[in-house]
């Protein structure tokens, strides 16, 4: 089994709701097909109760509707939004889902 599988099937058997989770970059092994595969998955566990702690780098990831996005450093830490965070792509890249009543909608 890959280990993008593996992490997929780690998140969809062992993550239950009412949970808290904390990832240190999980789309590390994960093509971007995965990575939204993952928000899918994020955003159940999200329903379900559960918090996520995740360390990421993946605008993918960031996009995560609602998401809080903080940025560490040396002094402190301080919140962003997701349009302010350095890989944020202005000339391309997607925006983010848009969440309606709950739910996400991908596409």
């Amino acid at each position: 089994m890959k280990h993008s599988e593996a992490f997929l099937s780690l998140l969809q058997h062992r993550f239950q709701g009412d949970g808290v989770y904390l990832l240190d970059e999980p789309e590390a092994a994960l093509s971007p097909q995965r990575q939204l595969s993952v928000l899918t998955l994020i955003n159940r566990l999200v329903y379900h109760q559960s918090q996520l702690v995740i360390a990421t780098h993946s605008p993918i990831l960031l996009s995560y509707p609602n998401a809080r996005i903080y940025l560490f450093f040396d002094e402190g830490t301080s919140e962003m939004k997701y349009t302010d965070t350095e890989c944020y792509d202005h000339q391309g890249f997607p925006q983010p889902p848009r969440a309606n009543a709950g739910t996400v909608d991908f596409g």
